[in-house]
């Protein structure tokens, strides 16, 4: 995630890769880093912190305590912190950093620049902070604000998100090879009727609804399909899906 969210971020010319420090517990994957990014790297975490203005922290939850202890001795109040750790909250993060602090939640997307991030900001974040934080995320897909009590029902919609629709399309894909299809076949049909779906939501404005009922013609193809599947679990299923991944979520930020 960090070296998707870094790309974006240079690809954009919203940072210089001169000005730019990374540290990771594997050298392999600093080295990947410098070599594709041109950037500098960190012999720990503490020396990023004390070479750079706004710190991303993309760790995964488990391991925020002892990066934070880590780096806590040399963060300042004019700092920006980023966490993306599902789970983690503002208040666990204030409470070892003197510094300004934001909570994100990205998705894998980013790999292509289609990121969804939710953001919600600590008190100390000025406008000028926000302004140079939403600029930085919107280089990898869209952002939105969120009150934070929000963030684990965000990481189960749009963090999971991915895996879920990705099970989705693989089912959709394996059922049109039922009928006849080949695995390559069936899976580009599926992968670009999911793309071109969401554009076309997105970019339309339209609401699902509204979209499924201008794909069904009475007595077609469309509705005969939807009869199946509305009659079926699959809401139910979505939702406790959900439900499982936001629970973890908080189980997380404990």
């Amino acid at each position: 995630m960090a070296e998707a969210l870094l790309g974006s971020f240079l690809a954009a010319k919203l940072v210089e890769k001169g000005n730019v420090w990374v540290s990771d517990k594997s050298s392999e994957r600093t080295g990947i880093m410098k070599s594709n990014f041109g950037v500098n790297v960190a012999e720990n975490n503490l020396e990023v912190v004390e070479n750079s203005e706004i710190v991303f922290l993309c760790v995964k939850p488990q391991d925020m305590d002892l990066v934070l202890d880590e780096i806590s001795i040399g963060a300042n109040e004019k700092q920006i912190f980023v966490s993306i750790a599902a789970g983690v909250k503002l208040e666990k993060l204030k409470a070892k950093l003197n510094a300004k602090i934001v909570r994100v939640m990205p998705n894998t997307p980013c790999l292509v620049g289609e990121a969804m991030s939710v953001i919600t900001f600590g008190e100390k974040v000025n406008d000028e902070d926000r302004k140079v934080i939403f600029d930085l995320l919107n280089s990898a897909g869209k952002t939105l604000e969120l009150k934070e009590e929000l963030m684990d029902a965000v990481t189960a919609v749009s963090g999971s998100g991915p895996a879920f629709f990705a099970y989705l399309i693989d089912s959709l894909a394996k059922a049109g090879e039922k009928e006849g299809l080949s695995r390559e076949q069936a899976i580009l049909l599926a992968e670009q009727t999911a793309l071109g779906t969401a554009k076309l939501l997105l970019e339309k404005n339209i609401s699902p609804g509204e979209l499924s009922e201008m794909v069904s013609s009475p007595g077609g193809t469309t509705i005969a399909g939807r009869e199946i599947l509305e009659k079926s679990d699959v809401a139910e299923i979505l939702k406790k899906t959900v439900a499982a991944a936001a629970a973890r979520s908080r189980e997380l930020g404990k």
